[in-house]
């Protein structure tokens, strides 16, 4: 089996050769119906009910984080990406950036190599990620170790998840204690020193109570010169039954994450055939100084989730997240273009220290109504009050007390090693800032027939900002009250295929998704507001394999720009349009070969501009194949195509297409001991992979291997 190339349409194409096999899936069906009501001579057994997991592979059948009730995934009317356990073990995925390549219409952006900041239908964001539904925006970078599964929810989602989420969201649900035994260990080594050892332990204490353990630490390198990575976790939780119908699980995380801030390479001053690039140099290549751009994440969050069923299809959910951040980044950076000659790059430094506190408690009752049309009900509610202290600094080059913010460096030896102290500009931000969120929610999933479904929600936002300058004691404070719908619905022609139409509204506050944007000139205005309309298709091709499909229009509008009549006043103008098509393929072509694939179209324009929206490629694809040949042999090969780009809103640095290759070889020796290997980039493609902005661009990694050994005892 081998790819020599990943056309557009691949994963569709995948899909439709398999479009044959579902008159078996029909004609079974109808078989067991046929065998149900037809047999007089049926022998009715006893209702025996199955607790437990079912394995799906690299699908997910159901989830609770889109409508906070226990849904069929093909019943919502919303493009939902999963990213299974299997998936991630298979590609010995460990953080953001892994998942995304594999999730159509979201990238990676580079995030100042201190954050994850993914690009979800043109939206760069780092405050729109959620752990079990929960608020997780302090900006840092997120591990997988205690991770069960991530889901990409694309579009805006402020009726459940609130204000934020404008392109989407990104939820990772983590493992819980649930009675069921585990005894897990992995050690991965591999390329530029890659060591990590991750543990997943857990069983039943007794009838009522259970525990369960997840640990990581990690100490790696990189491709590139003077990076370094250490980072270790832990995550116990543990299980109770209250009684018959209540269960209580309570969980603590500490997560320590220190590594050196990459910001990457510059671009050329001077254009090539009509366009910037990035400069020529080796992938490895640091400009700067890795061993003065130190940046650290310390978080500690405790859990809490009270599950109690009242009887008569009315059950309860109250969750509780208490977060503590401590971050801190600086970086010795290329601050511009290297020069028309070619013979010096510019550098320019700063930090950033952010604490953050965070409290939020979601309680939501559910009510199923079984008559003769069918309602699932949801009311909520949410409180949340976050604490943030930001504190930045200006690098300055030479002799303490200088005022010199940049210097250059020879381009064949960009590193810098002279003097420099940091300290506050005249500008530099040095506040403090408290955000209280009351929210009231509303849904009713309406089933009408066995054809017809519709989702119908509306949430109730009372936003409220108190914002400090601590430099001149400046006070601010805004007030919103954001009213965010959504409306959809699904048409079920067949029982394996959904047909759905949706649409929902999402505001971002001008405290921004840091809460750090807040001034007296913008406080008066309304918060940016994103529109999406959205159509799609959910079809089981055949049992265990999956194709989703999706067309989307998202505006944003009340974005803040000079007036052009007057440009000291400002007004409110339209924002970027983005338009797209995405597809997605994820399970079993055969009991032996799985796959999971993604294709997004994207477009996007800036209206009263000749600019388009940055880190948007018009295409993306990507492939995974595992075919496992016994019980103890299995190979992974998989591609990677992401289209051109501009790294910035100015359009003048353009970063090129690529096609990566990945394999992968899986060994189990024995029921209890498995050795995987993982080949990155095969064919040593040189690449770049992401942009923060016009001169910090990552290059991709070159060839690389890890192998895994995984024990289960």
């Amino acid at each position: 089996m081998s790819i020599k190339q990943i056309p557009a349409a691949a994963p569709l194409a995948v899909a439709l050769s398999l479009a044959l096999s579902s008159p078996v899936y029909a004609e079974t069906a109808a078989a067991t119906d046929a065998a149900t009501d037809g047999d007089a001579r049926a022998t009715e057994l006893d209702t025996v009910q199955v607790y437990g997991k079912v394995d799906y592979g690299y699908v997910q059948k159901r989830s609770t984080s889109a409508t906070k009730t226990d849904t069929e995934l093909q019943d919502v009317p919303q493009s939902i990406t999963v990213v299974t356990q299997d998936l991630i073990r298979d590609q010995a995925m460990q953080n953001l950036g892994d998942v995304v390549r594999y999730v159509p219409g979201v990238t990676m952006a580079q995030g100042e190599g201190n954050r994850d900041t993914p690009v979800m239908r043109g939206n760069s964001t780092t405050g729109d990620m959620f752990v079990d539904g929960m608020r997780d925006d302090t900006q840092y970078f997120r591990d997988l170790y205690n991770i069960e599964r991530v889901e990409a929810l694309k579009g805006p989602n402020a009726m459940i998840f609130g204000r934020g989420g404008s392109g989407g969201v990104i939820n990772r649900v983590t493992k819980q204690a649930d009675w069921e035994t585990v005894r897990d260990l992995s050690l991965q080594v591999g390329s530029w020193n890659k060591r990590r050892l991750a543990g997943d332990f857990g069983q039943a204490i007794n009838d009522t109570a259970a525990f369960r353990v997840t640990g990581m630490v990690e100490d790696s390198e990189s491709y590139r010169d003077g990076y370094e990575a250490k980072r270790w976790g832990i995550n116990p939780t543990f299980a109770f039954t209250a009684g018959d119908n209540t269960t209580i699980t309570l969980g603590y995380e500490h997560f320590k994450d220190e590594r050196v801030a990459d910001r990457g390479i510059p671009s050329s001053i001077t254009p090539f055939n009509g366009r910037r690039l990035p400069v020529e140099t080796d992938p490895s290549t640091f400009f700067g100084d890795p061993d003065r751009s130190p940046t650290w994440a310390d978080v500690d969050a405790l859990s809490a989730l009270v599950d109690h069923d009242f009887g008569n299809g009315l059950t309860l959910r109250n969750r509780t997240r208490i977060a503590d951040y401590d971050k801190f980044y600086q970086n010795v950076y290329a601050g511009g273009p290297v020069n028309a000659a070619g013979t010096l790059a510019e550098i320019r430094a700063y930090s950033n220290a952010t604490q953050r506190k965070n409290f939020f408690n979601q309680t939501d009752f559910v009510w199923a109504l079984d008559g003769r049309i069918k309602q699932t009900l949801l009311f909520g509610a949410e409180l949340g009050r976050q604490e943030t202290d930001n504190f930045r600094q200006t690098g300055y080059f030479g002799a303490p007390g200088s005022t010199v913010t940049s210097v250059f460096v020879p381009f064949d030896n960009p590193r810098y090693t002279g003097p420099m102290e940091f300290r506050q500009s005249a500008t530099d931000a040095d506040n403090h800032s408290v955000a209280k969120v009351a929210a009231l929610y509303a849904q009713d999933q309406i089933e009408f027939s066995p054809q017809w479904q519709a989702i119908v929600g509306l949430r109730y936002d009372r936003f409220d900002v108190d914002f400090r300058n601590n430099r001149n004691g400046q006070a601010i404070s805004s007030t919103d009250n954001l009213l965010s719908p959504r409306v959809g619905l699904v048409y079920k022609p067949l029982d394996p295929l959904s047909l759905y139409a949706s649409y929902s509204i999402a505001y971002v506050p001008r405290a921004g998704d840091q809460l750090s944007s807040l001034t007296p000139t913008n406080k008066a205005f309304d918060p940016e507001e994103f529109r999406n309309y959205e159509i799609g298709a959910k079809w089981e091709v055949v049992r265990g394999l999956a194709l989703t499909a999706a067309a989307y229009r998202l505006e944003r509008t009340n974005v803040i720009a000079p007036d052009p009549s007057d440009p000291t006043q400002s007004i409110l103008i339209d924002g970027q349009r983005v338009k797209g098509f995405e597809l997605g393929l994820a399970g079993n072509i055969t009991e032996a070969w799985s796959v999971m694939g993604a294709y997004a179209w994207q477009e996007g324009d800036i209206p009263d501009s000749l600019t388009k929206p940055a880190q948007l490629p018009e295409q993306t694809a990507s492939l995974w194949n595992r075919f496992d040949f016994s019980n103890r042999w299995g190979v992974g090969l998989g591609a990677i195509y992401r289209g051109e780009f501009f790294a910035s809103t100015s359009n003048q640095v353009v970063i090129k297409s690529y096609t990566r290759y990945d394999a992968a070889v899986f060994f189990d020796v024995n029921d209890n001991l498995g050795l995987q290997l993982n080949l990155e980039n095969i064919f040593d493609k040189q690449y770049f992979v992401s942009a923060n902005n016009d001169n910090n661009i990552t290059p991709g990694s070159p060839r690389a291997a890890y192998l895994s050994v995984n024990l289960k005892f």
